[in-house]
Parts: structure tokens; sequence; C-alpha cells
């Protein structure tokens, strides 16, 4: 139970590292400044880091179903918050469709660990 409990800590700091890469890359300008060009591939390499530590523990379908789940809610709150792209109803409903499938997976599947 520990071990598990250990992977979602790092499944979290992985998401949180995915999602400042993903926001770096909006920042870089097609590549074209410096800090959040480096910024990026250092959350991304951390991102992909953590996960592969996560997938000791979690299955790899569980664990990028979380992943890119959560990193799109936690990207597109961002999005949405701080680069000021507005969403619509049709977003909306997609968002909590992704939050509703990460919890059906965790709630109720068996596969969600070894």
């Amino acid at each position: 139970m520990r071990e598990l409990v250990w992977a979602y800590g790092l499944l979290v700091f992985a998401i949180a590292a995915e999602v400042v890469g993903t926001t770096c890359l909006a920042k870089s300008a097609q590549f074209t400044r410096l800090w959040p060009t480096l910024g990026m591939i250092v959350a991304y390499i951390l991102s992909f880091y953590l996960l592969t530590l996560v997938l000791r523990t979690i299955p790899l379908g569980v664990a990028y179903a979380i992943w890119g789940g959560l990193g799109i809610v936690a990207t597109t709150v961002i999005g949405a918050l701080v680069l000021r792209q507005p969403l619509d109803a049709p977003a909306v409903a997609g968002i909590g469709c992704i939050i509703a499938g990460v919890v059906l997976i965790n709630g109720f599947s068996a596969a969600a660990s070894h």
C-alpha cells in the first residue's frame, strides 16, 4: 500500500512537471525565447523520468491515462486563467468527462494497481 501511495505521489509531480513544460512551450514563441524553451526541456525530461518511476507500480495504461488526463485538465485551466484562452461550454463538458474518467479508473478499476 505504501508503495502505491508513493507511486501516486510521484505521478502528481510528473503531471505538474508536464504542465509546467507545456506552459513553457506556449511561452517559448516557437523556441525563439531561450528561458521558456530551456524550462520546457527540463520540465519534460523530469516529467518522463518520474513517469518511468511510477510505472514500477502502476500499470502503463492507467498511469498514462491519469498523467495525460489530469495534465490536459490542468493545462486547460492554466490556459484559461494565465494565458487568457477562453473556454466554451463543450470544452468545459469535455474536461468534466476527462475528470470523470480518471475518477472511474481510480475508484472502480481493479487495473489501477499491480
